[in-house]
């Protein structure tokens, strides 16, 4: 397990996470608060008419907690996370009427397919191995008609990119190109693909289309959105 993983399961980060370091370590790398990115969970997710949602590597589970709060009074936010002292975390402080959790590998999410009208994950596929094996498996348990929200890293496409990516591979973050997720979401099959990029991080969003509507994938390359 490399160093960024190990922080991750260090019971003392569990305690901190959302008071203190996730504030902290989103701002200096997109410049965007808190408050903002609960803002782009709900208005990406349109939670308002979400039924069942899932947040992948969820954490202490404040953002699922909150995620639930959103939603109608018959909806529900599964949180999952591969971190015991993390879900403890979100166990005692955050659990709630509307919100549940579950430890899984975001690689193998234990869930049938199309299973879920909102999946997010926030802040974690730069630590996930096989990141683009968990981005298809929230593909996977997306149910047409969902919608897919992502916040990760981002390195732009020259020197200066090439450099962050191989100081961010000391610890065992990874740098993600502008192309890698619009590109893998376009081919399988999902449409309405946006993305924004703040700083070091790229936000993503992406919609399954409902059953007997066109697929047509689009990606900001296409659509002149995002970079």
């Amino acid at each position: 397990m490399n160093l960024a993983r190990r922080t991750m399961n260090a019971p003392a980060l569990a305690a901190v996470y959302e008071r203190v370091w996730r504030p902290t370590v989103f701002y200096l790398a997109s410049g965007r608060t808190n408050a903002a990115d609960r803002r782009f969970a709900v208005d990406s997710l349109h939670l308002h008419s979400a039924r069942r949602a899932l947040d992948i590597a969820c954490g202490p589970g404040n953002f699922t907690r909150f995620l639930s709060e959103q939603m109608p009074a018959d909806g529900y936010v599964t949180g999952i996370d591969y971190s015991p002292p993390m879900l403890a975390r979100a166990l005692a402080d955050n659990s709630g009427p509307r919100a549940g959790y579950v430890r899984g590998d975001a690689r193998f999410l234990p869930f049938p397919d199309e299973t879920f009208d909102a999946v997010c994950c926030f802040g974690a596929l730069y630590l996930i191995p096989d990141p683009l094996v968990a981005a298809r498996e929230m593909v996977r348990v997306l149910a047409p008609g969902g919608r897919l929200a992502v916040t990760t890293s981002y390195r732009p496409d020259n020197p200066f990119g090439e450099l962050t990516r191989r100081a961010a591979g000391l610890s065992g973050l990874r740098m993600f190109g502008g192309r890698t997720f619009p590109e893998l979401f376009a081919a399988a099959g999902l449409v309405e693909i946006d993305q924004e990029v703040h700083r070091f991080l790229q936000y993503l969003t992406a919609v399954k289309p409902a059953t007997g509507t066109p697929s047509r994938g689009e990606h900001p390359a296409a659509s002149g959105r995002g970079v």
